[in-house]
């Protein structure tokens, strides 16, 4: 009986102590989420890139320091003026740059914290230079591409018989390459914007001989119980084998697996840019071309021999995917032809 009675009053006790520290405990027990974490999540549940949510994550990481780390809901129009301004004359960055932290802070308030952003933000801004692409002439492509290798030339080849983007062509599927219709279907490009584009010729038997590999390399992993690939905008759960499928394989694949830093499952995944863009500035040294040569270059040089060939520039913005077709028009000032060609006074004697 006395052991009861306390038992009876320490459990009155710790009731009586809950009571009283309830809103204490509750902290302990439903801990907070981060905000940072919470911007992971709207990020995901809007079905933006990796690369978006990294970018977009770091810049309001860089927000929150730069304003001695406080919160942002106590700051505002003032704050982020300073911080945008900060970025255009301490640190120097692009225009572009600039834009993309401003689009960071903008999905934090509207999409986050669902705080109207200032609408009349007067930071200093970038100044933009006007610069043209550099290209290189056919003779100096073919040398570049022929000082190459393996499936480090396959890309590149791709990429400028194509017009692609480098993530364009490292994200490509098996399904996506026609070899019936020669031409490439670019899902999701720059703008979530869809194109067609043609399959040269010369790549046709290279890039089958490819996926002969890649095939192989696919069934080995389903054999070792693997084999799955990332698939878009949760279709994965709405086709359940998909992932699993020959057609939703990447083209050029990962040498090794890796884990997915959302869901966390191993598998293989795209080959990584580094190693096309390496690849490509070393056989650019081989060549000894002394242009600055990136795998954008490739893409620009593209779209000027089409132009130079007498293609409507029409055609070759939908090739290119450009929304305007004033981006397109600087090609025609690479070439020196603003709508029809100039010649020099000095070659006209």
């Amino acid at each position: 009986m006395e052991m009861d009675a306390a038992l009876t009053c320490r459990n009155y006790l710790l009731i009586q102590h809950i009571a009283k520290n309830k809103n204490k405990l509750g902290v302990y027990m439903n801990p907070p989420v981060k905000l940072l974490d919470l911007v992971r999540q709207r990020i995901r549940l809007k079905g933006y890139s990796i690369r978006t949510e990294k970018s977009y994550t770091e810049w309001i990481r860089r927000y929150i320091l730069f304003h001695g780390k406080q919160h942002p809901k106590e700051m505002g129009k003032r704050e982020i003026e300073a911080f945008l301004s900060h970025l255009a004359i301490n640190r120097n960055v692009a225009p572009s740059t600039q834009n993309q932290a401003f689009n960071a802070l903008l999905f934090l308030y509207d999409q986050v914290l669902e705080i109207k952003m200032p609408e009349d933000i007067r930071s200093v801004r970038s100044k933009k230079p006007v610069r043209m692409p550099t290209v290189m002439t056919p003779d100096e492509t073919r040398r570049v591409i022929s000082a190459m290798r393996g499936v480090h030339k396959l890309m590149a080849e791709i990429l400028y018989g194509c017009g692609l983007r480098v993530l364009e062509c490292v994200r490509l599927r098996v399904k996506d390459v026609d070899f019936a219709m020669n031409q490439i279907m670019v899902r999701d490009g720059k703008g979530a914007k869809d194109r067609i584009t043609m399959l040269p010729q010369k790549i046709v038997e290279p890039l089958k001989n490819h996926l002969r590999y890649v095939h192989q390399l696919h069934e080995k992993d389903l054999r070792d119980g693997y084999g799955r690939v990332y698939l878009p905008h949760a279709l994965s759960r709405k086709y359940r084998n998909a992932d699993t499928s020959w057609g939703w394989q990447y083209v050029f694949p990962a040498g090794k697996r890796s884990v997915d830093p959302r869901s966390g499952i191993l598998r293989r995944h795209h080959a990584h840019e580094t190693g096309i863009r390496r690849a490509l500035k070393q056989a650019a040294e081989m060549a000894g071309i002394d242009k600055p040569i990136s795998c954008h270059t490739l893409r620009h040089s593209f779209a000027t021999d089409l132009l130079a060939n007498g293609y409507d520039i029409r055609t070759v913005q939908d090739l290119l995917g450009h929304k305007d077709v004033s981006t397109t028009m600087i090609y025609t000032h690479v070439l020196n032809r603003g709508g029809r060609g100039v010649v020099s006074p000095l070659d006209a004697r």
